[in-house]
């Protein structure tokens, strides 16, 4: 089979941020999860019985390596293709697919991965050649049905560490709070929090598994972490050492959290949102009591079919109402949930396009940009009037984390996105008022190093843009980074060797998520390698694009996503 076949396969296998795990689930890792959530997960329990999802003319497994594949799915799958596995950023992979397809394919494509965004998982040893082929032969059964996890579930795990009125009255520490930088350790199962100043290691927090994002409370005080396991840790910034003061489970799989930042709410609400089950949950800011589990089951916006598995992916607060800004994924509706009065519960429904996944605001905080990947969209609310305005179509997989803001030489003020599946990088203008006819409009699409990219990041006192390009099989291209500068979009990228410069040992190395300072005047990249190989983070001088530092820590195990308070707080980017 040939890389252009494989390029044409079942599709995307694995989340886009799942990438060179060895993780093991530990039993007992979290003593409140219902014996049905850990079956479902593979932990090892003597009595789980997995006959009932086995399918006919399927190849044959055992008991064991069912429960093995089912923890694989569980960490590096479902993010992309849903746990009922029904496709979303990634295709189908339900046995009407798979079986068709055959062993030997699948083993191909999980394998070999392909340019559109599925990693290479077993050539760059992700994966061992016997869990290469035992993911094959799952994706020809069933999938099994995990449980549900209500209001009972949830308040079972809320742990409550240090009540509200037991905590510093003032800042405890002498860190400059607002250039910490939460770094996800992604492995581990634990966040980093990196002095900006010092580039010295404040705490490693132990957390859920693989944290997604991290977010800061309207006040800069509290920092909430979200694990891809759904678990939900509050962290308060103004202790002496900054710790847990809070945490909850959502559900099973989760990758969204948020709080209130509209004027007269700060710190009042923190929202959590959940792949499995599908649904959020409404908590209280200071200690995350959960008040209100809200399901996002329904209808889709093109065929108005029933989903059962609508995911709720990204979540912003707005600026301009007391409301959540909630993603649904598979159903394609965007929610403006209004917590003014959380007893009489509003929610505004807005229908966008499948599959919705991440976002973020244009410059004036009013626009609401997100892209709907598998349908090549970029849609725009205007979270004034509380209103779609328009719908972008882009190619191919738009995938912009939060976006990037900048001021075009030629249209004004405009958003970037880049993409999983080719090397386009869009640019789209935002100003209806100063540049009205380039307003919801693609104005530039720049040529980058290639597929696979997960994040953009520019900031108002910079005038660079800088592209990541992680899950590109090409390894020239996920060790390094593109950056453009934005006086001269024409005049193409530069290229940065980041992982050349980390002066690492073996391991993939991938270069993701650039992250800036509170100045502005430095950005810090992710050098992510194996669980068991060196990683780093490479701070670059953003006006020279020199190196500047490498932070490396043996308590740097995996580290991904970059968080620095003062710009998450802000929603600079």
């Amino acid at each position: 089979m040939n890389h252009k076949q494989l390029s044409k396969g079942v599709g995307l296998f694995v989340t886009a941020l799942a990438l060179s795990s060895n993780f093991v689930y530990a039993a007992g890792e979290h003593p409140n999860t219902p014996e049905a959530e850990m079956r479902y997960k593979g932990a090892p329990i003597p009595s789980m019985s997995t006959s009932d999802t086995r399918t006919p003319k399927a190849p044959a497994m055992t008991e064991a390596e069912f429960t093995k594949a089912k923890q694989i799915f569980f960490e590096r799958c479902a993010g992309c293709h849903g746990v009922l596995r029904k496709g979303a950023t990634g295709k189908p992979l339900t046995p009407d697919i798979t079986l068709p397809k055959g062993t030997d394919y699948l083993k191909a494509f999980i394998g070999y991965g392909s340019p559109a965004g599925m990693p290479n998982f077993g050539s760059s040893g992700a994966l061992s050649e016997a869990d290469v082929d035992l993911m094959a032969r799952f994706l020809q059964h069933e999938p099994p049905q995990p449980p549900e996890f209500g209001m009972k579930e949830i308040m079972g795990s809320w742990k409550l560490v240090v009540p509200a009125n037991k905590r510093p009255k003032k800042k405890e520490n002498n860190y400059n709070i607002p250039n910490i930088f939460s770094v996800t350790l992604r492995d581990a199962g634990q966040v980093a929090l990196v002095d900006g100043d010092t580039k010295k290691i404040i705490n490693v927090i132990k957390t859920g598994y693989a944290v997604h994002i991290s977010r800061i409370s309207a006040s800069g005080r509290y920092l909430y972490v979200v694990g891809r396991d759904a678990k939900v840790d509050m962290i308060d910034l103004w202790m002496k050492t900054p710790s847990v003061v809070a945490s909850i489970k959502l559900g099973m799989e989760a990758r969204s959290v948020e709080t209130s930042k509209y004027k007269g709410y700060e710190d009042k609400y923190a929202i959590g949102g959940s792949y499995w089950p599908p649904q959020y949950v409404i908590m209280d800011g200071d200690t995350l009591k959960p008040r209100k589990v809200v399901s996002t089951r329904g209808m889709t916006v093109d065929t108005q079919e029933y989903h059962p598995e609508p995911r709720v992916a990204a979540i912003v607060a707005s600026h301009n109402h007391p409301e959540f800004i909630v993603n649904v994924k598979e159903t394609g509706k965007i929610l403006l949930v209004n917590y003014k009065d959380i007893n009489n519960l509003q929610v505004t429904t807005i229908d966008a396009a499948r599959y919705l996944h991440d976002g973020g605001w244009d410059s004036t905080k009013r626009y609401f940009l997100t892209a709907a990947n598998k349908s090549d969209k970029i849609v725009v609310i205007d979270a004034k009037e509380r209103k779609r305005v328009a719908m972008i179509d882009v190619t191919k997989i738009p995938h912009p984390g939060r976006g990037a803001n900048l001021v075009d030489p030629k249209y004004g003020p405009v958003w970037v996105t880049s993409a999983l599946g080719n090397e386009n990088v869009t640019v789209i203008g935002t100003d209806p008022k100063g540049h009205k006819a380039n307003a919801w409009k693609v104005v530039r699409t720049l040529k980058g190093q290639g597929g696979g990219s997960l994040f953009v990041k520019s900031h108002p006192k910079s005038h660079n843009l800088w592209v990541d390009a992680p899950l590109n099989p090409d390894t020239k291209i996920s060790q390094s980074v593109a950056v453009y500068d934005d006086r001269n979009l024409e005049k193409g990228f530069e290229v940065l060797p980041i992982a050349e410069w980390a002066g690492l040992g073996a391991g993939p190395k991938r270069v993701v998520q650039p992250e800036y300072n509170k100045a502005g005047d430095e950005v810090w990249f992710s050098v992510w390698s194996g669980a068991k190989e060196e990683s780093a983070i490479v701070i670059v001088d953003d006006k020279t694009r020199k190196l500047k530092t490498v932070i490396k820590d043996k308590r740097l195990v995996t580290p991904t996503g970059k968080f620095n308070v003062y710009n998450t707080q802000h929603d600079v980017y």
